[in-house]
């Protein structure tokens, strides 16, 4: 089995900043992209930032210059630097990473359990 465990989530004031963190572990053979995506209540999913096996990262235009995806392909880890946060930023973050788990299996994406991220005076 494969876990994705997410950390960092917390309250923070419109601009202000939080790192998270999302460590995948587990019977793993490779990971191709890993990512975050959030979800505010009565809102769908949403896209915010992926990142390929060789550091090309993507980002949703409503983060861009503010947010910075990073991993550490040792640790099986993608991080998330986010900066000048906004109200709008609100939502519970969920890691996701599309992987192997073993060199005969077709890559499947996982999900971390969420984190929740608010941002309020």
């Amino acid at each position: 089995q494969v876990q994705l465990v997410e950390s960092g989530g917390g309250l923070v004031q419109p601009g202000g900043s939080l790192r998270l963190s999302c460590a995948a572990s587990g019977r793993i053979f490779s990971i191709n992209y890993m990512g975050w995506y959030r979800q505010a209540p009565g809102k769908q999913r949403e896209l915010v930032a992926t990142i390929t096996r060789g550091d090309i990262p993507n980002y949703a235009d409503s983060v861009k210059g503010r947010f910075t995806i990073s991993r550490d392909n040792n640790k099986n880890m993608v991080y998330l630097q986010m900066n000048s946060l906004k109200p709008e930023d609100t939502a519970v973050y969920y890691c996701t990473a599309d992987l192997r788990r073993t060199s005969r299996e077709e890559s499947t994406t996982w999900w971390g359990q969420g984190t929740q991220v608010t941002v309020s005076s």
